[in-house]
């Protein structure tokens, strides 16, 4: 099987380097090339490449507005962008907008060519580089979505600290009677039982980490 590209980038050096690169590819043929966004939408159109190399800087239609408007009109044709900024919102709007590979140019011809090869065959291939940054933000505990106000999440994080009620209080000028109803309350919110899931809770959701103190309240 043939793989039939087309490639979308306002720089006529690029086009010429990747179209030689992928004419090397015994399972690649350009079979389009267009300047601007607009002209590449008309071709995809007209031509129905399997994939669709797309820069995202170009006159007239962007590459990331292009990449959606194809995964809505032409389903067939798979998009991988391929740009030479490394630029965190760029890649999370291509991705989202349907792209299913997002190369650096730099990144070299071997990886153009595997690229373009994963995207014909449904798999998705992203810059090494790329990559390792975007697994790093999900290795990253980020704070949920929660119902908790801030005076709660301060019990929170003493509480995942091993607090006592009353040492809970004394941090925050506030009686031991009344820290239990907060507990209470958050152990509702949160839909768990007992003070060590409200520490456990803390902990996978980043609202407590070593060092931490309340916001309000004497410092430890």
């Amino acid at each position: 099987m043939t793989i039939r590209v087309l490639i979308a980038d306002d720089q006529e050096a690029v086009r010429f380097s990747f179209r030689t690169i992928l004419g090397a590819a015994p399972d690649v043929r350009v079979v389009g090339e267009a300047a601007d966004g607009n002209a590449a939408l008309t071709l995809a159109g007209q031509l129905h490449p399997d994939v669709a190399l797309v820069d995202i800087r170009m006159p007239g239609m962007n590459g990331l507005e292009l990449t959606r408007v194809l995964a809505e009109t032409e389903p067939g044709t798979r998009v991988v962008v391929v740009t030479t900024y490394d630029l965190d919102a760029y890649v999370h709007t291509a991705l989202r907008n349907g792209a299913c590979g997002f190369l650096l140019k730099h990144s070299g011809a071997p990886l153009l060519v595997e690229a373009v090869r994963a995207a014909a065959a449904g798999d998705a291939l992203i810059s090494p580089e790329v990559t390792v940054r975007l697994l790093r933000e999900l290795a990253t505990p980020r704070p949920a979505q929660h119902p908790l106000t801030d005076r709660e999440l301060d019990i929170v994080a003493l509480v995942a600290e091993g607090k006592t009620n009353a040492e809970i209080g004394a941090a925050l000028y506030i009686t031991a009677g009344t820290v239990k109803t907060h507990l209470a309350n958050i152990q509702q919110k949160l839909g768990v039982d007992n003070r060590v899931a409200i520490a456990a809770w803390a902990w996978d959701t980043g609202h407590c980490t070593p060092g931490r103190t309340a916001r309000s309240g004497k410092q430890p």
